[in-house]
């Protein structure tokens, strides 16, 4: 039976690697969003606004099979029609990666808008005056206060995010999940195994927790602290 645990822990290592590369992708579609709804355009204000509330209204799991499995159909069918004969398989970790970033990206989209919002609109533009560009003023004014101001839903969305990694079971990932689920066929005792899974998932969010308090800390030093 120790062997089994050795297997899901190796396993973790596999739910951090999907759950890090499913940030990468939601925050480069929340700050993709955030953009959208802020630049005034009602073309794309518009597309953020539908890409916002479909995805957040839709289940995880649903999408995820979706993508999974109708994408795959998807693809081919067209392949088949533009008259090639090559073939597409989504692979379960991609089809993870990509479902899980792009459903939380939906979630970052209005919380990285919420932040930059509630930075004073006047250091911009003074910023503007000062002859900085707009991709500058971001970097330099925007993007150092909208950290301090993102952080308390950002960690509660990569919580969340962590948490929803263990659907990718479903699709067939061996992650820590997965295994456990096949230790406990295997063996005829899934408390154990899934307690030590969900004792897994405890640590990584303790280990989050923490490091983003210290992150939060840094980022509002001079300012009145609040807790994530």
């Amino acid at each position: 039976m120790q062997s089994y645990f050795w297997v899901i822990l190796h396993g973790s290592l596999l739910t951090v690697g999907v759950s890090l590369l499913a940030l990468l992708v939601s925050v480069i579609f929340g700050l993709a969003g955030a953009a959208a709804k802020l630049s005034g355009k009602p073309l794309l204000v518009g597309l953020a606004t539908l890409y916002s509330t479909i995805i957040r209204g839709i289940p995880d799991l649903v999408l995820m099979l979706l993508v999974f499995y109708g994408g795959t159909i998807g693809i081919n069918t067209l392949l088949e029609k533009l008259g090639s004969e090559a073939t597409v398989d989504i692979e379960p970790f991609m089809a993870g990666v990509l479902t899980i970033g792009f459903i939380y990206g939906a979630y970052m989209t209005e919380t990285f808008r919420g932040a930059i919002l509630s930075i004073p609109k006047g250091q911009m533009e003074a910023a503007w005056a000062f002859g900085m560009s707009r991709f500058q003023t971001f970097l330099r004014i925007t993007l150092p206060q909208m950290v301090r101001y993102a952080l308390p839903g950002f960690t509660n969305n990569w919580l969340v995010l962590i948490k929803a990694t263990a659907l990718v079971s479903l699709i067939g990932l061996q992650e820590m999940t997965y295994l456990a689920k096949q230790a406990s066929a295997a063996t005829r005792s899934p408390f154990i195994f899934f307690m030590f899974t969900g004792a897994l998932f405890l640590i990584y969010t303790s280990v989050s927790l923490f490091v983003l308090k210290k992150v939060n800390a840094r980022y509002s030093l001079g300012t009145k602290r609040g807790q994530l």
